[in-house]
Parts: C-alpha cells; structure tokens; sequence
C-alpha cells in the first residue's frame, strides 16, 4: 500500500530544511507526500520548542491534528523536531493524540517510523543528536527561487537563557564542499536567491577547520551561476571579522543585509546573559559596517525583562535602539525556559513589565520602519517577485531589506508585460502602507 504522508513543519528555517530532508527520505522509500493534512494517513509534526510561544503553538498544532483524527481522516501523528527531542516521553504522556515520538537524531529513520506506527506500534527513539544527518536530499518547500542552505547544526554560545545548545547539541559546521556541492544543485534546479543559515553562521568552520570559514564560503558561493541574491543571516556580533565585512561589501552577489541578534546593549546584562560586549562595542561595531557598506539594512533582536534588568539598563537599551535606528527589528519579553541558568536568576521581572518594555521598543520601531519606507519615495529598487495580491489587485515581491517570512514586502502595479514569480524587476517606490512599499513596476532586470 502507497500511504499517504503530510508534514507539518513549525518554528525557524533550519527547522524547515530539516522537514524538507524527511520529505525526501519519505518519497525515496514510496510514501506519497500531500500538501493537506487531512488528506494524508500518518500526519508528522515537526515541531519547535525555543520558548513558551513556540511550544504552545506545537502543542496546539497537535491537538487540532487530533480532531482530524477523532475524526478518522488521519490514521497516526508523529511528533519530532525541538519539541520532541527537549520532553521525550512527556509528549505522548500528556497528549493522547500522539502515536509516536523521535527525536532528532532518528530523522533518518522516519521511514520506519511511520510504517511502524501505522501498523500500530507507538514508536519513542532518541538516539544522539549527532545522528541528525547534515547532508542528504531535499525537497523544497519553498518557491522554487529561493531556498534555505543550512551550513551548521547546534550551538556552542551557551546563551544563559537559551535551551537550543540542550536540544540541538554542540556546534557541528558541515564540510565547505559539500555545501558549495548542495549550493550548485540547488541552483541547477533554478534557485535565484539563496538564504544561508545556522545557528550561528559566524561560526562556520571554527570546529572543523580551526578558524573561521564563512567569508571563503561566501567567496565561493559567489562563484556559482545561477544565484542573484545570497543573503546570510544569523551572525553572531563576536564573531564579525574584517574579512567578513569586506566580503559582504566587496562580492556583488551577497546583499547588503546584515542580520545581528544582539539581544541587549548594557554590558551588565550581556554578562549574566552570557554574551560578551557592551553598547560602546556594539555601536562601534554598527558603524564600522555601516562605513564599509554605506546601504547596509540591519535586523536584530532584543530581550526585555532579563531577570534583573533594571528600569535604567532598559532605558539604554531603548536609548541604543533609537541612535541605531535598525531597520528591521523584533524585540521579546523574556521568557523562562525550564533547565536554564537564566530561569534559576534572583531578580525575575514581572511578565506585565517585560511585556510593557518590549512594546515601548516596538513603538518605536514602528516609526523607524515609517522612516525609512519614507526614505524610498522616488527611488527605484531591484524587487523579487513573489506572486499576484488579488484581493489588492497588484504584484508584490522582496527587496534586499526583505528578508523571506520575516521582514516586509513591496506591493507595485504593472500595465505592460506581466512579471512572474522568481523575477528580478526594477519598481519605483511612490508610497508606503505599514512597513510596506508601495510604487509601480519600471522594468526586468533579467
């Protein structure tokens, strides 16, 4: 029997790339993969369990998947993913809905595990994280012009308030021919624009080859035909070299993008975060690439509410944000996460505090974002075109600024020849909605 697989994949990128290798191991052993999971027989929930929201969004998606299968549309539900690989067993002792749970490192075996728990057999392994495969097929889930390359797996920063180094384990780079390998396949198939991504990129290579090997990865990444737009994203502020910088700056390729989770800027908070620097290193960090890479878009991070923060530390840190002026920007109530050290810290803040900080720093972020939209009127910008809005009647698509599922879009009409998705055209900025552009299309690029 051909049975029927659905994923449901939650949570970040590296996650996403995850889900795209268990689709393929799947197809690979003859299971029909569907879009809809009421369609499908086994239902797997790949699930993310960073923080409180996170886990609660799983563990909902979850519950809804058990109406289908209350129901009798779906058959079993299998659970991995960060979630499963942080509370094993609990999850199948608390949620009746679920047949089976793995954890990370028997990804390769979800084959398996699916006929088995199809047969009837609730299935629990967690062999070690290191079993999670770091090479091996894909099947995009994304539009066929963009894709994630995932570089790492894990993490060695030890964050005091992140559990990703317990889920994920230690910091693993991949080898750099193998990902330029997977980067020329994925450009073979017609990827356009190609995210780079880990836990922390920066990192790249520092456990493999002693130093670090991002900018030569970039450097050859570059060389590959086929790819307009790589963009990387999740460096760390330690480990930004000069060398890095003046890649970014130099190779026409790269996009002048920068995503920094900084997280804070009072030195005494970074410590007990377990983070290094201060806002004097910081600042000077920020304009040393905003001198090398004049049109640079930042995107950042911060953490209200860090246990112990005082009203003057988030006076600095909202203080950092306006002289910043980072153009793209999510700021987070802090949240204790079980089995951290930050969460066992004297000095909890009140959930209705942290809250209050954080939104007094996306307030003001709005007007950045306002600023800068205000900053394009009259321009003419390169835009990656996404797709047609019927309901506004108008294409819509990314500029450099825009990072894919996290960032902004720009909405532009078009009386000519009809773009289509995976272009590259030339659109003149004439307003703003929100965080949004708005203009008219001037002409392809390619």
């Amino acid at each position: 029997m051909n049975y029927k697989v659905g994923i449901v994949s939650l949570g970040c990128a590296k996650n996403q790339v995850d889900a795209e290798m268990l689709l393929y191991t799947l197809k690979n052993r003859g299971f029909i993969i569907v879009n809809d999971p009421a369609d499908a027989d086994a239902v797997i929930v790949n699930t993310c369990g960073f923080i409180e929201s996170a886990k609660q969004e799983s563990i909902n998606e979850i519950i809804e998947l058990g109406k289908l299968k209350d129901e009798g549309k779906i058959k079993a539900i299998i659970v991995t993913g960060c979630l499963a690989q942080r509370y094993k067993s609990e999850i199948s002792e608390q949620l009746y809905e679920v047949d089976s749970v793995i954890g990370i490192g028997a990804n390769e075996t979800i084959a398996d595990i699916v006929l088995k728990t199809l047969d009837g057999q609730k299935c629990e392994s967690f062999p070690d994280k290191v079993c999670l495969p770091l090479e091996g097929g894909r099947i995009l889930s994304t539009p066929p012009y963009t894709a994630y390359l995932k570089i790492a797996e894990g993490c060695d920063n030890r964050c005091s308030y992140c559990a990703i180094p317990m889920i994920r384990g230690r910091f693993r780079s991949r080898d750099i021919e193998d990902v330029v390998k997977e980067a020329e396949g994925l450009a073979e198939r017609g990827v356009r624009e190609l995210n780079v991504i880990a836990q922390d990129t920066t990192r790249f290579g520092e456990d493999k080859y002693g130093k670090p090997m991002l900018a030569e990865l970039l450097r050859r990444l570059c060389r590959i035909d086929g790819f307009k737009w790589i963009r990387v994203l999740y460096c760390y502020p330690d480990r930004i070299t000069d060398e890095l910088i003046d890649t970014i700056a130099s190779e026409d390729k790269i996009v002048k993008y920068m995503d920094i989770p900084l997280q804070h800027c009072d030195g005494d908070v970074l410590r007990r975060m377990n983070r290094h620097g201060d806002r004097e290193s910081l600042t000077a960090l920020m304009n040393k690439i905003k001198d090398k890479i004049p049109n640079v878009i930042f995107r950042s991070t911060f953490i209200t509410g860090f246990p112990g923060e005082t009203e003057e530390q988030f006076n600095e840190l909202a203080e950092f944000a306006a002289e910043m002026k980072f153009q793209r920007l999510g700021c987070f109530a802090y949240s204790p996460e079980e089995d951290t050290k930050a969460a066992e810290m004297p000095d909890q803040i009140d959930d209705e505090i942290k809250q209050k900080r954080a939104d007094i720093i996306m307030e003001h972020q709005q007007q950045v974002m306002a600023e800068y939209c205000e900053s394009l009127v009259g321009k003419e910008i390169e835009v990656l075109v996404e797709g047609f809005d019927k309901l506004a009647e108008c294409f819509f698509g990314r500029s450099y600024a825009d990072a894919p599922e996290v960032d902004g879009c720009v909405f532009f009409t078009c009386d000519g020849e009809k773009p289509k998705a995976g272009d590259f055209v030339k659109v003149r900025v004439t307003d703003y909605t929100g965080c949004d552009s708005v203009g008219e299309f001037v002409g392809k690029i390619d």
